[in-house]
């Protein structure tokens, strides 16, 4: 497998200083009302209404994952697998309420796999996983579709001062990411490239007042700071799309 392209940081799995944080998710939605009332019930959260025809869910307390969860409303309706999605412990044997909260069954259980796959109303998969004794309800990682995940686990592990974990089946893991909320941020091989805009994307926070540091990494600009929006939106080298925001000073 080649390496995906762009230079990854020097910063690589040694947990040194960081270039951005983790900050949060977003989510598109063809009606943010629906979707984030739904991701609220599932998440045990609470919906904001934002007043702008987005919406946004608040973690609480307690509760494992990101502080919020943006929806943002976009014109065009889902057409490719999510690329990226998070996974979900349950506090119960089957998915039941979560299918009675909206969700869609994709995938039972077999001899492969040992979890479900969902979709929530706007058709965007994520797995849940049955409980386990040692691990509390809720979100536990995110996933992300990797045509080379070893090279896409490095970069995000630099960028964030993390380390690199690498499985059997080659897929590699960020651990201890600077703001990440969960013990592991999942690269999964996948055959295909990225060829349309993620439906779920992650923002971060940068540790210098612009993104050049990870332009020089290997980003690629989409867009600056204008008159509409206040942050840069980059892409990483396998052109998933993300936010990053200045510090607030």
């Amino acid at each position: 497998m080649t390496a995906a392209p762009g230079r990854a940081p020097e910063r690589i799995s040694g947990g040194g200083p960081p270039l951005a944080r983790f900050k949060d998710l977003c989510l598109d939605g063809v009606d943010p009302h629906a979707l984030g009332d739904f991701w609220a019930r599932i998440l045990g959260g609470d919906l904001v209404d934002l007043r702008d025809g987005d919406t946004r869910v608040d973690g609480r307390p307690g509760r494992p994952g990101p502080e919020s969860i943006w929806v943002n409303r976009v014109p065009e309706p889902r057409v490719r697998r999510t690329r990226v999605h998070l996974d979900l412990r349950m506090d119960r044997s089957d998915p039941a309420h979560l299918l009675a909260a909206g969700a869609r069954l994709v995938h039972e259980p077999d001899d492969e796999v040992g979890w479900w796959v969902l979709a929530d109303p706007d058709g965007n998969e994520f797995c849940v996983f049955p409980p386990r004794p040692d691990s509390t309800s809720g979100p536990f990682e995110l996933v992300v579709d990797a045509w080379d995940a070893t090279a896409q686990a490095t970069w995000w592990a630099g960028v964030t001062g993390g380390r690199v974990e690498r499985d059997g089946d080659d897929t590699a893991s960020v651990v201890g990411g600077a703001g990440f909320p969960w013990r592991y941020w999942v690269f999964a091989p996948v055959p295909e490239p990225k060829t349309v805009k993620n439906r779920m994307h992650w923002d971060v926070d940068l540790t210098t007042d612009d993104c050049a540091a990870l332009l020089d990494a290997g980003a690629t600009l989409l867009r600056e700071p204008d008159d509409d929006i206040d942050w840069w939106i980059l892409a990483d080298p396998e052109g998933n799309e993300f936010c990053a925001f200045a510090p607030q000073r």
